[in-house]
């Protein structure tokens, strides 16, 4: 350790960084001397007697766009091409007379069912395209698929600035795309488009990246955020009602975090809006009332975001979004592919329920409510491979990945939440599980 007198004899200079014809120079706040591109970068000069070191702190401003359409595979729909773009760009992008190029990476089942709508608007648009349909499923999760994109991208030839790489499907697909985007040549920019209400409220509105690694969820990847995410409720007309509750859970985790109102959205219509695929009713186009299915989705993005943005890199560990993000991870992958990602969140958030009721931030009429919620929505609430063992172990790894805290986001009312950073009790956990267990084990959900 350097001692006072050392220390003393360091000297600190701030400089600012000003781009004049192109190049970039060094200057104190104290000389200016030539006006100039002012960076945000800075760069920190130490000096003493054991040397020179320099500390850069250069931020990185991402801006990316979430947008709500209809019909984005409609050929009169200029989202998909343009809808990254602010207006500026747009004209000059527009103005350019070289041909328009598109890399799709579509899931295998999504190609199904809309692959040839895909082919359809580039066809009528006169892009120069590619589609790669792939198998992406949590056990094909991996960097093989990655390679793979990436060996095509290569192939195929697409401007890194110009080009954006496009993902239409589920989650898995979204995160797999957005790797291979951020790897090669360092970064190129990527457009999400999701598939299933999971990936709509959740994967496609962040910056993670990922693949399944070593046994482990999403350990390898990266934090890039796509240049445009576009929502279209009109996917979920073809998907299977257990998928439709899988995206609930996440909803749902959002409304307990931070949302009454979101919460007794989901309690009054949640199995309403189920059964009808969150599809508006175009009846009602004369009201300008918003219909549930579009109040829903909007609160649940919104609240998303605004928990994501300030933390894109996670720099901060205390997140609430990781509400029913300790024990699934584990879980989800023990007994892959029973379990969708949603269902084991969702189980994690069941028994945190009755952690946060036995710690006493739960009455038991907020407890019960909440469960059945779960029950309405056709979500799995305990599961036998769910043990208390597996608790601990998950718990453990979590406080050794979270800068020893436990950093636990639990509820402390309904649409209300804290932080907790200890660690809970043995005896607390032990009765919360046995208590979970009692009472849901028999609910037919294992």
């Amino acid at each position: 350790m350097l001692s006072n007198n050392n220390s003393s004899r360091s000297q600190q200079t701030k400089f600012n960084l000003v781009q004049l014809k192109g190049t970039w120079i060094r200057q104190t706040e104290q000389c200016q001397r030539a006006e100039g591109k002012l960076s945000d970068a800075k760069i920190y000069e130490n000096k003493s007697e054991h040397g020179v070191s320099w500390t850069v702190v250069s931020p990185i401003v991402f801006t990316y766009r979430v947008i709500q359409c209809k019909n984005i595979l409609d050929p009169t729909n200029d989202t998909l091409l343009w809808g990254h773009l602010g207006d500026e760009e747009l004209k000059g992008t527009i103005s350019n007379s070289k041909p328009v190029k598109r890399f799709v990476v579509i899931d295998e089942t999504v190609n199904h069912l809309y692959g040839s709508e895909v082919v359809r608007y580039f066809e009528a648009r006169e892009v120069v395209y590619r589609i790669l349909a792939l198998p992406t499923t949590e056990e094909n999760k991996c960097m093989e698929l990655v390679t793979k994109i990436l060996e095509e991208v290569h192939e195929f030839g697409i401007d890194r600035r110009s080009e954006p790489v496009i993902a239409i499907g589920g989650g898995v697909c979204l995160d797999i795309v957005g790797l291979a985007a951020s790897l090669y040549r360092r970064r190129t920019p990527y457009i999400r488009v999701p598939t299933t209400l999971l990936s709509y409220v959740d994967a496609s509105v962040g910056a993670k990246t990922g693949v399944n690694f070593a046994g482990g969820k999403n350990k390898l990847g990266s934090y890039i955020p796509p240049v445009a995410t576009f929502l279209d409720r009109s996917f979920f007309q073809t998907l299977p009602p257990r998928q439709l509750s899988n995206g609930m859970a996440e909803i749902l985790k959002m409304a307990l975090m931070k949302h009454r109102g979101l919460f007794e959205l989901l309690e009054a219509e949640g199995r309403t809006l189920l059964h009808t695929k969150l599809q508006s009713c175009e009846s009602n186009n004369s009201s300008k009332r918003e219909d549930s299915a579009t109040a829903l989705t909007r609160i649940a993005i919104e609240t998303m975001l605004e928990e994501l943005a300030p933390n894109l890199w996670e720099d901060d560990l205390d997140r609430l979004v990781d509400f029913g993000h300790l024990i699934s991870p584990e879980l989800e992958m023990r007994v892959l592919p029973a379990l969708l990602h949603g269902e084991a969140v969702n189980i994690d958030m069941s028994f945190m329920v009755y952690v946060a009721h036995q710690r006493g931030l739960l009455t038991a009429d907020e407890k019960d409510r909440i469960i059945q919620c779960m029950m309405g929505l056709e979500l799995p609430v305990w599961h036998k491979d769910c043990t208390l063992a597996l608790v601990q172990k998950s718990l453990k790894e979590r406080l050794k990945h979270s800068a020893g805290s436990l950093r636990m986001p639990l509820p402390t009312g309904l649409g209300h939440a804290e932080i907790f950073p200890d660690m809970i009790e043995d005896n607390i956990l032990c009765q919360a599980y046995q208590k979970w267990t009692d009472e849901l084990a028999s609910s037919g959900n294992n």
